[in-house]
Protein backbone atom coordinates (compact mmCIF):
# COMPACT_ATOMS: atom_id res chain seq x y z
CA UNK A 1 0.00 0.00 0.00
CA UNK A 2 2.82 2.38 0.70
CA UNK A 3 4.73 1.53 -2.54
CA UNK A 4 0.89 2.12 -4.47
CA UNK A 5 0.42 6.00 -2.50
CA UNK A 6 3.72 6.74 -3.35
CA UNK A 7 2.98 5.88 -7.08
CA UNK A 8 -0.07 8.30 -6.81
CA UNK A 9 1.96 10.79 -5.14
CA UNK A 10 4.34 10.81 -8.27
CA UNK A 11 1.39 10.64 -10.97
CA UNK A 12 -0.52 13.11 -8.77
CA UNK A 13 2.88 15.59 -9.53
CA UNK A 14 2.49 15.46 -12.74
CA UNK A 15 -0.57 16.76 -13.30
CA UNK A 16 0.14 19.65 -10.58
CA UNK A 17 2.53 20.64 -12.29
CA UNK A 18 0.83 21.39 -15.31
CA UNK A 19 -1.93 22.94 -13.18
CA UNK A 20 0.42 25.16 -11.06
CA UNK A 21 1.50 27.20 -14.29
CA UNK A 22 -2.25 27.80 -15.65
CA UNK A 23 -3.48 31.10 -15.23
CA UNK A 24 -7.31 31.83 -14.32
CA UNK A 25 -8.76 31.50 -17.90
CA UNK A 26 -6.57 28.62 -18.71
CA UNK A 27 -8.73 26.49 -16.28
CA UNK A 28 -11.89 26.96 -18.54
CA UNK A 29 -10.40 25.70 -21.56
CA UNK A 30 -12.15 22.76 -23.10
CA UNK A 31 -10.58 19.49 -22.78
CA UNK A 32 -11.39 16.39 -25.37
CA UNK A 33 -13.69 15.14 -23.20
CA UNK A 34 -17.13 16.86 -24.57
CA UNK A 35 -18.88 19.72 -22.80
CA UNK A 36 -15.71 19.16 -19.63
CA UNK A 37 -12.90 22.00 -18.92
CA UNK A 38 -9.54 21.90 -17.59
CA UNK A 39 -11.46 22.41 -14.01
CA UNK A 40 -14.19 19.68 -14.76
CA UNK A 41 -11.63 17.53 -15.10
CA UNK A 42 -9.87 18.63 -11.19
CA UNK A 43 -12.91 18.73 -9.50
CA UNK A 44 -14.00 14.94 -10.61
CA UNK A 45 -10.59 14.03 -9.40
CA UNK A 46 -10.67 15.59 -5.84
CA UNK A 47 -14.35 14.17 -5.66
CA UNK A 48 -13.68 10.77 -6.25
CA UNK A 49 -10.35 10.94 -3.99
CA UNK A 50 -13.17 12.45 -1.06
CA UNK A 51 -15.95 9.69 -2.15
CA UNK A 52 -12.99 6.84 -2.24
CA UNK A 53 -11.94 7.64 1.42
CA UNK A 54 -15.34 7.84 2.76
CA UNK A 55 -15.99 4.28 0.88
CA UNK A 56 -12.62 2.57 3.28
CA UNK A 57 -13.74 4.68 6.67
CA UNK A 58 -17.06 5.19 6.58
CA UNK A 59 -18.77 2.70 4.55
CA UNK A 60 -22.44 2.80 6.06
CA UNK A 61 -21.97 6.86 4.83
CA UNK A 62 -20.86 5.34 1.50
CA UNK A 63 -23.90 2.99 0.68
CA UNK A 64 -26.65 5.92 1.74
CA UNK A 65 -25.11 8.01 -0.60
CA UNK A 66 -24.49 5.64 -3.04
CA UNK A 67 -28.59 4.28 -2.76
CA UNK A 68 -29.51 8.12 -3.15
CA UNK A 69 -27.48 8.33 -6.12
CA UNK A 70 -29.29 5.74 -7.52
CA UNK A 71 -32.17 6.36 -6.84
CA UNK A 72 -31.89 9.22 -9.12
CA UNK A 73 -30.42 7.19 -11.87
CA UNK A 74 -26.67 6.69 -10.77
CA UNK A 75 -23.80 8.93 -10.32
CA UNK A 76 -23.67 11.49 -13.34
CA UNK A 77 -20.39 13.24 -13.27
CA UNK A 78 -21.73 15.83 -15.85
CA UNK A 79 -24.06 17.24 -13.00
CA UNK A 80 -20.57 16.48 -10.52
CA UNK A 81 -18.62 18.56 -12.81
CA UNK A 82 -21.39 21.47 -12.96
CA UNK A 83 -22.04 21.73 -8.99
CA UNK A 84 -18.17 22.93 -8.47
CA UNK A 85 -18.24 25.31 -11.34
CA UNK A 86 -17.86 28.23 -9.16
CA UNK A 87 -14.84 27.89 -7.60
CA UNK A 88 -11.30 29.32 -9.06
CA UNK A 89 -8.57 27.68 -10.21
CA UNK A 90 -6.80 28.41 -6.97
CA UNK A 91 -9.03 26.88 -4.97
CA UNK A 92 -9.45 23.72 -7.04
CA UNK A 93 -5.79 23.51 -6.45
CA UNK A 94 -5.99 23.54 -2.75
CA UNK A 95 -8.87 20.64 -2.97
CA UNK A 96 -7.21 18.78 -5.35
CA UNK A 97 -3.94 18.31 -2.59
CA UNK A 98 -5.72 18.31 0.09
CA UNK A 99 -7.73 15.39 -1.37
CA UNK A 100 -4.89 13.72 -2.45
CA UNK A 101 -3.28 13.93 0.83
CA UNK A 102 -6.40 12.92 2.75
CA UNK A 103 -6.85 9.32 0.42
CA UNK A 104 -3.04 9.10 0.63
CA UNK A 105 -2.46 9.25 4.37
CA UNK A 106 -5.63 6.42 4.54
CA UNK A 107 -5.22 3.95 1.91
CA UNK A 108 -1.20 3.88 2.88
CA UNK A 109 -2.15 2.19 6.46
CA UNK A 110 -5.18 -0.21 5.15
CA UNK A 111 -4.66 -4.02 4.66
CA UNK A 112 -4.42 -4.37 0.99
CA UNK A 113 -7.09 -6.71 1.01
CA UNK A 114 -9.33 -5.11 2.43
CA UNK A 115 -12.82 -5.09 0.66
CA UNK A 116 -14.44 -1.74 -0.38
CA UNK A 117 -17.39 -1.02 -1.54
CA UNK A 118 -17.56 1.51 -4.89
CA UNK A 119 -20.34 2.28 -7.57
CA UNK A 120 -19.24 -0.72 -9.55
CA UNK A 121 -18.23 -3.51 -7.97
CA UNK A 122 -16.47 -3.84 -4.45
CA UNK A 123 -13.01 -4.14 -5.03
CA UNK A 124 -9.91 -4.58 -2.38
CA UNK A 125 -8.45 -1.24 -0.86
CA UNK A 126 -5.33 -2.30 -2.96
CA UNK A 127 -7.41 -2.11 -6.68
CA UNK A 128 -8.94 1.07 -5.27
CA UNK A 129 -6.03 2.70 -4.52
CA UNK A 130 -4.66 1.41 -8.50
CA UNK A 131 -7.95 2.55 -9.74
CA UNK A 132 -6.95 6.60 -8.28
CA UNK A 133 -4.06 6.15 -10.02
CA UNK A 134 -5.29 5.18 -13.35
CA UNK A 135 -7.95 7.86 -12.97
CA UNK A 136 -5.47 10.77 -12.08
CA UNK A 137 -3.02 9.15 -15.76
CA UNK A 138 -6.11 9.51 -17.09
CA UNK A 139 -7.23 12.82 -16.66
CA UNK A 140 -4.38 14.36 -16.64
CA UNK A 141 -4.27 13.10 -20.33
CA UNK A 142 -7.13 15.39 -20.88
CA UNK A 143 -5.52 18.23 -19.29
CA UNK A 144 -2.00 17.25 -21.34
CA UNK A 145 -3.98 17.13 -24.57
CA UNK A 146 -5.91 20.41 -23.99
CA UNK A 147 -2.26 22.30 -23.23
CA UNK A 148 -0.69 19.93 -26.03
CA UNK A 149 2.00 18.87 -23.32
CA UNK A 150 3.60 14.87 -24.11
CA UNK A 151 4.21 13.29 -20.80
CA UNK A 152 6.80 10.89 -20.54
CA UNK A 153 5.73 7.45 -20.39
CA UNK A 154 6.65 5.91 -16.92
CA UNK A 155 6.31 2.65 -15.16
CA UNK A 156 3.40 3.60 -13.36
CA UNK A 157 1.34 2.73 -16.62
CA UNK A 158 1.57 -0.91 -15.13
CA UNK A 159 -1.60 0.35 -12.91
CA UNK A 160 -3.65 1.21 -15.44
CA UNK A 161 -3.07 -0.83 -17.70
CA UNK A 162 -3.65 -3.92 -14.94
CA UNK A 163 -7.22 -2.86 -13.38
CA UNK A 164 -7.78 -2.32 -18.10
CA UNK A 165 -7.44 -5.91 -18.49
CA UNK A 166 -8.98 -6.64 -14.61
CA UNK A 167 -11.90 -4.54 -16.14
CA UNK A 168 -12.91 -6.93 -18.67
CA UNK A 169 -15.54 -8.50 -17.73
CA UNK A 170 -17.35 -5.17 -16.37
CA UNK A 171 -16.63 -3.83 -19.72
CA UNK A 172 -18.99 -6.41 -21.34
CA UNK A 173 -21.74 -6.04 -18.64
CA UNK A 174 -22.25 -2.64 -18.12
CA UNK A 175 -23.12 -3.09 -21.74
CA UNK A 176 -25.26 -5.73 -21.18
CA UNK A 177 -23.06 -8.10 -23.51
CA UNK A 178 -21.73 -11.69 -22.15
CA UNK A 179 -18.12 -12.27 -21.61
CA UNK A 180 -16.93 -14.28 -24.54
CA UNK A 181 -15.09 -17.86 -23.51
CA UNK A 182 -12.13 -17.41 -25.15
CA UNK A 183 -9.74 -16.25 -22.78
CA UNK A 184 -7.30 -13.11 -24.24
CA UNK A 185 -3.48 -12.58 -24.18
CA UNK A 186 -2.48 -9.10 -23.51
CA UNK A 187 0.85 -8.32 -24.13
CA UNK A 188 2.61 -4.85 -23.58
CA UNK A 189 5.68 -3.35 -24.22
CA UNK A 190 6.52 -1.45 -21.43
CA UNK A 191 8.43 2.16 -21.07
CA UNK A 192 11.72 0.21 -19.80
CA UNK A 193 12.02 -2.23 -22.56
CA UNK A 194 10.71 -5.35 -20.74
CA UNK A 195 7.38 -6.96 -21.69
CA UNK A 196 4.49 -7.17 -19.54
CA UNK A 197 2.18 -9.81 -19.91
CA UNK A 198 -1.78 -11.31 -18.80
CA UNK A 199 -3.53 -14.22 -20.07
CA UNK A 200 -2.48 -17.32 -21.28
CA UNK A 201 0.45 -17.63 -23.36
CA UNK A 202 -1.13 -20.00 -25.76
CA UNK A 203 -4.34 -17.97 -26.39
CA UNK A 204 -5.48 -17.61 -30.06
CA UNK A 205 -6.85 -14.16 -29.49
CA UNK A 206 -4.20 -11.38 -28.91
CA UNK A 207 -3.41 -7.77 -28.13
CA UNK A 208 0.21 -6.19 -28.61
CA UNK A 209 1.55 -2.63 -28.24
CA UNK A 210 2.89 -0.25 -26.03
CA UNK A 211 1.87 0.07 -23.22
CA UNK A 212 1.25 3.51 -23.21
CA UNK A 213 -0.91 2.60 -26.42
CA UNK A 214 -3.23 -0.03 -24.36
CA UNK A 215 -3.51 2.52 -21.48
CA UNK A 216 -4.86 5.18 -23.86
CA UNK A 217 -7.52 2.71 -25.50
CA UNK A 218 -8.59 1.43 -21.92
CA UNK A 219 -9.19 4.83 -20.26
CA UNK A 220 -10.72 5.62 -23.97
CA UNK A 221 -8.82 8.65 -24.56
CA UNK A 222 -7.65 7.35 -27.56
CA UNK A 223 -9.97 5.61 -30.59
CA UNK A 224 -8.85 2.57 -31.14
CA UNK A 225 -8.20 3.63 -35.19
CA UNK A 226 -5.57 6.04 -33.61
CA UNK A 227 -3.29 3.83 -32.24
CA UNK A 228 -0.71 1.06 -33.61
CA UNK A 229 -2.40 -1.44 -31.13
CA UNK A 230 -2.34 -5.26 -33.09
CA UNK A 231 -5.89 -7.19 -32.48
CA UNK A 232 -6.22 -10.70 -33.33
CA UNK A 233 -9.32 -12.98 -33.05
CA UNK A 234 -13.22 -11.64 -32.48
CA UNK A 235 -13.36 -11.80 -28.49
CA UNK A 236 -10.11 -9.18 -28.32
CA UNK A 237 -11.56 -7.57 -31.39
CA UNK A 238 -14.92 -7.09 -29.38
CA UNK A 239 -13.06 -5.84 -26.21
CA UNK A 240 -11.10 -3.29 -27.69
CA UNK A 241 -13.87 -1.77 -29.30
CA UNK A 242 -16.08 -1.27 -25.72
CA UNK A 243 -12.98 -1.54 -23.05
CA UNK A 244 -13.29 0.65 -20.43
CA UNK A 245 -10.31 0.45 -16.89
CA UNK A 246 -13.26 2.98 -15.11
CA UNK A 247 -16.53 2.70 -13.23
CA UNK A 248 -19.78 3.91 -14.34
CA UNK A 249 -21.67 3.95 -17.03
CA UNK A 250 -20.83 2.87 -20.83
CA UNK A 251 -18.09 5.89 -21.79
CA UNK A 252 -18.35 7.44 -24.94
CA UNK A 253 -14.73 7.50 -26.10
CA UNK A 254 -13.24 10.05 -28.71
CA UNK A 255 -13.77 9.61 -32.09
CA UNK A 256 -11.20 8.55 -34.57
CA UNK A 257 -9.40 10.97 -36.51
CA UNK A 258 -9.28 13.29 -33.40
CA UNK A 259 -5.84 12.15 -32.57
CA UNK A 260 -4.58 10.40 -35.62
Amino acid sequence: MPLLAADLEAESAVLRALLAELDEPDWKRATPAVGWSIADQVSHLAYFHDVTVTSATEPEVFAAEKAELEARGGVNPDEVAARYRGLSGGELLAWFDASRARLVRTFAALDPALRVPWFGPAMSAASSLTARIMETWAHGQDVADTLGVIREPSARLRHVAHIGVGARAFSHAVRGRPVPDAPVRVELDAPDGSLWTWGPADAADRITGTALDWALLITQRRHRDDLALVVTGPAAQEWVEIGQAFAGAPGTGREPGTFA
